[in-house]
């Protein structure tokens, strides 16, 4: 198996970079891009790939996001006197918050 060249791995970092978000990486490989011989064109057209490809994810997660809020508002229930109409919110274990 070939190996890649200098420029083809700061390519493919640079991508891995925007997809993980990682700034210190970016930071390091946008220069490290350069010095493979990379132009700023070539460098631009991985940046604006490597958003395209993360943007996919993400635009799935808001969607599913956006259908469960629509799914419940759909099924609300309709009888004035049921319990689920309470409002008593446990306690957030969400993970996302800790």
């Amino acid at each position: 198996m070939k190996k890649l060249t200098f420029k083809e791995r700061e390519l493919v970092a640079l991508g891995a970079a925007i997809g993980s978000n990682c700034i210190p990486c970016v930071e390091y490989h946008v220069p490290n891009a350069k010095k493979a011989g990379l132009n700023n064109d070539q460098i631009t057209n991985a940046i604006e790939i490597a958003k395209s490809v993360k943007a996919v994810p993400a635009d799935k997660v808001l969607a599913t996001a956006l259908e469960l809020v629509k799914k419940t508002e759909e099924e609300k229930c309709e009888d004035p006197a049921c319990e689920c109409r309470e409002v008593n919110q446990p306690e957030d274990d969400s993970p996302c918050y800790s």
